[in-house]
């Protein structure tokens, strides 16, 4: 009879421990793709509810985009992608959705609706005849500042939209910015600032991805008060161009890290870098690519960047490189069609998380209680 209980007190135990350690295993996991420069990132909660934000390049870049989301969702455990934000209409970040259609199914596309600005042909072509096929059978939600969607297991809200911000601070925020002073001049490319953005919490977790959103509608987040609050992971950073990234707008939501998009000649602007490296309580910067235009005087650690290129420089400039020429012009950017690595974070509910370079294995915890005092 002892020998009874004390068998079943151990499995108890066991179960108790096994089930303790499977809730402490429960993670938001979120997936950087390399897109060579354009944007795809995925959500997965612990319940395997999905979210992701971009499909990449079209045209010549469609299949191999495609084919590297597929993998990274293959790698969560998904067979589908419960909804699909399209941020904008520019072909680095629409462009590999039909592929992707056609190779998982998309239950729920999201969008912030047509181009208040005429689009270019190859966008018109889309919208008008390959989009409305794809939503056919699925839902379609035009976004609007303030909306949730639905993802099970996390908060997802909408904080901009069709040039549109949120009007009121979320939970936690609201407090005066001081950076705030002239609203930026931008000349950005159309669309950019219409945006989907969203903001995802998991428990204590905060994370950040607007699209392309630009600093004008950035400085409308922040300023004069900061809606937003601050955050643990800021994500995508427009490649880390310097039409968004503005210091009123990082400095406010001050993120622990960023996971910037950026390609080996696109993004990584030293203006950006730099404005990035002196946010308060900022600790860590993770790319995609090594920025030709950052340089080594801008960069950051290569364990902290994902993917280099195939035809690699016999030595890397200290200097940054200046920008191409715009126009036919310019030269091919570096080939990369090997094989491609992500970023993968990994957010607790207590706000601890954990970042990981899988070009080479190398991860950074970032414990919650380490956040406390500068927060």
């Amino acid at each position: 009879m002892m020998r009874t209980l004390l068998c079943v007190a151990a499995a108890v135990l066991a179960a108790v421990a096994l089930s303790a350690q499977s809730r402490a295993a429960r993670t938001l996991d979120i997936y950087v793709v390399d897109v060579e420069g354009g944007n795809a990132t995925l959500f997965v909660s612990p319940s395997g509810g999905s979210l992701l934000v971009d499909a990449g390049n079209g045209g010549a870049g469609a299949v191999r985009d495609a084919s590297r989301i597929v993998e990274a969702a293959k790698a969560a455990g998904l067979t589908q992608i419960d909804h699909m934000v399209v941020t904008h209409w520019h072909g680095d970040h629409y462009g590999g959705l039909a592929e992707l259609a056609a190779r998982m199914p998309i239950r729920h596309f999201i969008d912030h609706g047509p181009p208040t600005e005429p689009p270019a042909e190859a966008v018109q072509q889309f919208l008008q005849t390959t989009y409305p096929k794809l939503s056919a059978a699925a839902t379609h939600t035009v976004a609007r500042p303030g909306d949730t969607i639905p993802v099970a297991g996390l908060g997802v809200r909408v904080v901009t939209s069709n040039g549109d911000v949120i009007r009121t601070s979320l939970p936690g925020a609201g407090r005066p910015n001081p950076l705030c002073g002239t609203p930026p001049d931008v000349k950005f490319i159309p669309d950019d600032h219409e945006s989907v953005g969203a903001y995802v919490t998991f428990g204590r977790f905060r994370a950040l991805h607007l699209g392309d959103l630009t600093s004008n509608k950035e400085y409308e987040l922040v300023c004069p008060t900061n809606r937003i609050g601050t955050i643990d992971a800021l994500l995508g950073l427009h490649h880390g161009q310097d039409t968004s990234n503005s210091m009123p707008f990082v400095h406010a939501v001050r993120p622990r890290v960023a996971v910037m998009n950026n390609g080996t000649r696109k993004g990584g602007w030293p203006e950006v870098m730099k404005t990035l490296f002196t946010s308060p309580g900022f600790e860590d910067l993770w790319q995609m690519h090594f920025s030709l235009l950052s340089g080594q005087e801008y960069t950051v650690p290569g364990v902290f960047i994902a993917n280099g290129v195939d035809d690699q420089p016999g030595a890397m400039p200290i200097a940054p490189q200046p920008l191409p020429p715009p126009g036919s012009n310019a030269p091919p950017p570096p080939a990369h069609n090997g094989p491609a690595h992500w970023i993968k974070l990994s957010a607790q509910e207590d706000g601890t998380f954990t970042v990981t370079n899988t070009r080479n294995g190398f991860s950074k915890v970032y414990r919650r209680e380490a956040a406390l005092g500068t927060r």
